[in-house]
């Protein structure tokens, strides 16, 4: 299984318009402070499934000379995680889309212009794309109602997905995420600081430890950690275009 990290930017991307912090500035050079909004590519090696379609699909698949999708997986429904779908249009038609019915309820109503085979995926039901086994937990991300993280396997290894989440888990998703060979956690700021809807990164962290992970890495990161190259010394944070082999 490879996991391609297309975006590992908030729902804003570095650089926030109109910003001059250190990580803003930082990213205007080029480099790994410069993050698109989320975006994870997974591939058995036959199949291309993309997790989350964010505003800046188009360029994260231009970028990484990506040119087949075969089927794409939503967390949940926010914009900074669907908002590129759109980029689709005229390039697949009956796209195969998955995920939790209500997600994909709101989500396929707004692109209702296009063509798409639905998968509706109960939650803790494992299900297959090709030659990935899919499991769709939920997860807390108020105020939405529903939000999902997901477990993927292939050949014996196990990623494990939050999405965007604070760290009120069900117990019975938390069941489902132990001992991945690598954690990709929502870590949208530094421990000083604390959002109701997100996990910071000491919050990530600890779930890691409570989960046994491997090996982790923090992704939704916004421009409010250090450039990345002196964040990554105290966190281990994911960039766009990293390639990860399980």
């Amino acid at each position: 299984m490879r996991i391609t990290l297309l975006g590992t930017g908030d729902a804003v991307g570095t650089p926030k318009i109109g910003c001059k912090c250190p990580a803003c500035l930082d990213a205007k050079k080029g480099g790994k402070s410069r993050r698109y909004r989320p975006g994870i590519l997974v591939t058995d090696g036959k199949l291309n499934v993309m997790i989350e379609t964010g505003p800046d699909l188009r360029s994260q698949l231009l970028d990484n000379d990506i040119e087949r999708i075969d089927a794409v997986v939503w967390s949940h429904q926010h914009r900074d995680h669907t908002g590129g779908f759109g980029d689709f249009w005229r390039v697949k038609s009956n796209m195969p889309v998955y995920g939790e019915k209500q997600v994909l309820d709101y989500v396929l109503g707004e692109f209702h212009f296009m063509s798409f085979d639905r998968h509706d995926c109960e939650l803790y039901r494992p299900f297959m794309i090709g030659e990935l086994e899919f499991t769709l937990f939920e997860v807390t991300h108020p105020p939405i109602r529903m939000a999902t993280g997901m477990r993927i396997r292939h050949n014996g290894k196990t990623l494990v997905y939050t999405g965007d989440t604070n760290r009120q888990i069900p117990s019975e998703s938390m069941a489902i995420m132990m001992d991945p060979d690598l954690l990709i956690a929502d870590a949208i700021v530094p421990p000083h600081i604390n959002i109701d809807k997100h996990m910071n990164a000491a919050d990530a962290m600890n779930l890691a430890m409570e989960t046994r992970a491997k090996t982790t890495l923090l992704t939704h990161i916004a421009h409010l950690f250090p450039p990345h190259e002196e964040a990554a010394r105290t966190y281990p944070l994911g960039y766009d275009g990293m390639i990860i082999d399980l």
